[in-house]
């Protein structure tokens, strides 16, 4: 059987993360039992989420255990199998965490899942056609719910989960406005995705600054908001809010290094009676057949072309995860494993 190299969290952060919370460690792929199957990682995925479940913190979801390897989904092909509905060169993907292999009972609900790379490129499974994708259809389609004519704002746009949540709200005839962090990721949501504006918050890095911008951004208020930061742009973003505007509150990755997020001006969401709704997208299977199926239409077709930034090499991922968390990705960060 082959070694087995993985990352674990040897300790928690205190503030904010560091490279030594992470261990490199190699064991020994235990021998498969009846309805087991073996997969090798081709890919997995770094997610901002991770960064909270590292905290000892009530929340969600139990926290990443200390001394275990750390979770999140992978994307790979299955090398062994004593399952009878998966074979040898199978690709699947699941939630095999931050390691080369992955010994998956194929018999639990879930657990692995088969997809067609014809049309679709397999790391898109970890991106556009999987969790981050769902996230942005959930959020846009049955929070927001927006109407054709009306104005969504995005942060994070450039990522995984705000590039699809602007080519979902175009497809649906809405003026489209992206957040994002440097002119070159504001070029790609502008010219590539076709988001109708994209303010670069490194040049307005403050409420005032931010407010008048999105005031010439969207003329007409925003109705539609998908959150993905906190902080002062989404206090920017409350002054420029419609009456009965709705708000999805994805993440708030301005808070996980632990500090709380303040808002200046809660009273707004009285005044002009906003609908905030946060959601986990895990708690909302019901939904996945229908947004996969559209996003995946959107990427086959080339009309949703997502970006993505791969690291290369296991060893790779702590580091490649703090600047994760720093924006120094572009689209999708995914770790390359083969």
């Amino acid at each position: 059987m082959p070694t087995n190299r993985q990352q674990i969290l040897d300790n928690r952060p205190d503030g904010e993360a560091v490279a030594s919370n992470f261990k490199l460690v190699s064991v020994e792929t235990p021998p498969l039992k009846e309805n087991q199957v073996l997969v090798r990682h081709q890919y997995m995925s770094l997610d901002p989420y991770m960064r909270g479940r590292m905290n000892d913190a009530k929340s969600y979801a139990q926290p990443q255990p200390v001394g275990q390897v750390m979770q999140g989904g992978t994307a790979g092909e299955v090398v062994e199998s004593r399952h009878p509905k998966y074979a040898v060169g199978d690709k699947v993907v699941g939630f095999g965490g931050w390691q080369e292999y992955s010994v998956v009972d194929a018999s639990q609900p879930g657990a692995l899942k088969k997809v067609d790379t014809t049309q679709v490129p397999l790391s898109h499974y970890l991106g556009a056609v999987g969790m981050p994708g769902v996230t942005a259809w959930y959020g846009l389609v049955k929070i927001i719910n927006p109407k054709a004519g009306e104005t969504v704002v995005v942060t994070a746009a450039s990522g995984a989960v705000g590039s699809a949540v602007g080519v979902l709200a175009k497809a649906r005839g809405c003026r489209v406005v992206g957040i994002a962090g440097g002119a070159g990721k504001c070029s790609y949501v502008k010219d590539e995705l076709g988001f109708d504006d994209c303010i670069d918050y490194k040049q307005h890095p403050d409420v005032k600054s931010m407010s008048a911008a999105l005031k010439e951004a969207c003329p007409d208020g925003i109705d539609g908001y998908f959150e993905n930061v906190g902080g002062y742009i989404f206090d920017a973003v409350l002054l420029r809010a419609n009456a009965f505007a709705r708000v999805a509150l994805c993440g708030m990755i301005a808070g996980y290094d632990g500090q709380p997020v303040p808002l200046a001006n809660p009273a707004l969401f009285l005044i002009n009676r906003i609908k905030l709704e946060g959601f986990i997208v895990s708690e909302h299977m019901e939904v996945w057949p229908e947004a996969l199926a559209e996003l995946g239409q959107l990427v086959g077709s080339g009309k949703f072309r997502p970006r993505e930034s791969v690291a290369q090499g296991i060893e790779s991922a702590p580091e490649t995860f703090l600047g994760l968390l720093k924006g120094r990705n572009f689209g999708k960060q995914l770790v390359k494993l083969v």
